[in-house]
């Protein structure tokens, strides 16, 4: 970000000597200037819960937090203007019938009629001309954050499962449905101990080839073995439990230790791993979809709004 300090000063000199200020300008975004006049009306405007922006001004506490910190309050305002000088950029233009539908549909949901939501909006003090502007700017904001923020997040169910399970109480009785590969070692072909040997060559030459389904076709002793060492698809609790603990603690593609059981040692490949739902978890998953949603809406549009500083030219004159 270009940032400058400076004093600025819009000043009227008449034929008297002495030079009458009539504004000061605080900011300069790209092409846009930011006057103290435009920061006294977003101040009022935020304070007597005038017309703002809840994409940028979202809840009660950050409203509070811009009120009581200048330096807060002005980079808000910088970020409006960066976000207006790229909708100019992209030609991102709502039509007039466009904001006449968002009218119509604000009326609706508050169950009134459009000539009354006008003269509410009037009572307070707006101009139902100014209301349709800032409604206009509203949806003309709103399209190019979707473009670049919006668009960009991805949460899939799985994710919202992954949370809850890593956070939920209960999360060591979640249940997993597991597909997993193996290569099997008998004990019973020259004892325990060689077939332990044999494992432990398995996974040297697996760190060296990194080829889990080649190397188990030639080297795993099952006798009903599938292609690439298929063991099958499983739940929690359905098979053997040393596979069951072993296969818990792994990832989608990760590969066990050599696992013991009773007669056999194995090395386990996960070839797919997903949680089952719960009833608690359906109870919560929309609200942690939620959450999960707003925190990655908000570090997406802090990084797309910081490229954006990083590409503009901002001046901030000191007073």
């Amino acid at each position: 970000m270009r940032v400058v300090l400076s004093v600025l000063f819009v000043c009227l000199i008449p034929f008297a000597s002495t030079a009458e200020v009539l504004e000061r300008i605080v900011a300069i975004v790209n092409n846009e200037i930011i006057t103290q006049t435009d920061i006294d009306k977003y101040t009022s405007r935020l304070k007597n819960n005038g017309l703002t922006d809840d994409l940028l001004i979202p809840d009660d506490a950050t409203k509070q937090s811009v009120l009581t910190d200048r330096e807060k309050l002005l980079h808000k305002m910088i970020d409006e203007r960066l976000i207006d000088s790229e909708i100019k950029r992209q030609n991102l233009q709502v039509p007039i019938e466009r904001v006449e539908q968002e009218i119509r549909t604000i009326a609706k949901r508050n169950n009134v009629s459009r000539e009354q939501l006008q003269s509410e909006i009037t009572a307070r003090g707006v101009s139902f001309s100014e209301y349709q502007d800032f409604l206009k700017t509203g949806l003309e904001r709103q399209a190019l954050i979707e473009k670049a923020v919006t668009s960009k997040i991805k949460l899939s169910e799985q994710d919202v499962l992954n949370h809850y399970a890593q956070t939920s109480k209960n999360a060591s009785d979640q249940t997993y449905e597991y597909t997993l590969a193996h290569a099997l070692f008998l004990k019973q072909k020259g004892g325990a101990e060689a077939a332990r040997q044999r494992a432990e060559l398995f996974l040297r030459r697996l760190k060296e080839e990194n080829n889990f389904e080649k190397l188990a076709g030639e080297m795993s002793e099952d006798p009903n073995f599938e292609a690439g060492g298929l063991l099958g698809t499983f739940k929690t609790g359905e098979f053997i439990k040393e596979l069951d603990l072993a296969a818990r603690g792994l990832n989608t593609g990760e590969v066990s230790g050599v696992v013991e059981t009773k007669t056999e040692f194995h090395v386990l490949k996960v070839l797919s791993k997903k949680l089952i739902p719960d009833p608690k978890f359906e109870l919560e998953k929309e609200k942690i979809h939620q959450a999960l949603y707003e925190q990655a809406y908000k570090r997406q549009l802090q990084s797309w709004l910081e490229q954006l500083r990083v590409d503009a030219f901002i001046r901030i004159n000191q007073k």
